[in-house]
C-alpha cells in the first residue's frame, strides 16, 4: 500500500548556509522526520498564493500546520500586545487558507503550537497573546504535564497524563464554537483541541516533533491512509 502524502507548512525566513545568505523556506528537521517515522511521505509547503490552497490540499492525504511566529492579532480582532512578536502576514494568509480548505474537504489536519492557534482563529476563536512562564529558555524546549480529557479523540490517542516538549507564550483564549478542548496543562492552559463531530482535525499546543512520542502523528497518518 502506498504511503499517504502529508503536507507540512514552512517558515519563510532570512537564512545563511555555506556561501549563501537569502530568504529561505525553512522547517525544523523534526517535522518531516516525524511524518516519516509515522509511515507517511512528507512534502514541504512554503507560503504561496492563498487562492491556490484548495488545489494544493486536493493533492494531499493529510496536512500539518507547523509551529512558528505569533498569529497577527488583527486576525482575531485584537490589538497587538507589546510582547507579541512581529507579524508573518504572508504565512498567516496561506495557512489560514490551507486550514479552511482542509476542513471543507475533510482532509485530515494536525496543527502544532501555532497550528493549533491558527485552527482556533480560522474557526472564530481568539488567543491569549502572552503567558508568563510558558516559553522557557531562548531556543530551548521545556517540558510540562498535559492531561487529556476523557472521551475525546486526543484521549484515545494519548490516554494518560504525559510530559511533553513545549515552547510557547500564546494560547487559546475563547475557543471556537466548533472545537472541543481535549487536553489541559496543570495551570488550565488548553493543550489540545479537536473538531467536534465527524472529520479529523486536531491541534496540540506542544511539540511532538521535538520529542520521542509519535502517537499523534501516527494517528494523523492513519486517518490520511483511510
Amino acid at each position: 500500500m502506498s504511503k499517504p502524502l502529508i503536507g507540512v507548512t514552512t517558515y519563510l525566513e532570512p537564512a545563511k548556509w555555506g556561501v549563501w545568505e537569502m530568504p529561505a523556506a525553512l522547517l525544523p528537521a523534526g517535522y518531516p522526520r516525524l511524518v516519516q517515522t509515522a509511515g507517511g511521505l512528507a512534502t514541504l509547503l512554503p507560503p504561496d498564493d492563498p487562492s491556490m490552497a484548495e488545489s494544493v490540499v486536493a493533492r494531499l492525504d493529510g496536512l500539518v500546520i507547523a509551529g512558528g511566529a505569533d498569529v497577527e492579532p488583527l486576525r482575531y480582532g485584537a490589538e497587538p500586545d507589546p510582547r507579541t512578536g512581529p507579524p508573518a502576514r504572508e504565512r498567516d494568509a496561506w495557512e489560514l487558507a490551507l486550514i479552511r480548505a482542509a476542513l471543507a474537504s475533510g482532509t485530515p489536519l494536525l496543527g502544532i503550537c501555532r497550528g493549533l492557534q491558527l485552527l482556533n482563529v480560522a474557526l472564530g476563536g481568539t488567543l491569549v497573546q502572552h503567558l508568563d512562564g510558558h516559553v522557557g529558555g531562548v531556543g530551548v524546549f521545556g517540558r510540562h504535564t498535559v492531561k487529556p480529557v476523557p472521551g475525546t479523540r486526543y484521549a484515545s490517542i494519548v490516554p494518560e497524563e504525559s510530559s511533553v516538549p513545549t515552547y510557547h507564550h500564546q494560547s487559546v483564549d475563547r475557543l471556537a464554537d466548533t472545537l472541543v478542548a481535549s487536553a489541559y496543562a496543570e495551570d488550565g492552559t488548553v493543550e489540545a483541541v479537536e473538531q467536534a463531530g465527524a472529520g479529523w482535525a486536531l491541534g496540540v499546543q506542544w511539540h511532538p516533533e521535538a520529542g520521542d512520542d509519535d502517537r499523534v502523528m501516527s494517528s494523523l497518518v492513519a486517518a490520511a491512509s483511510s
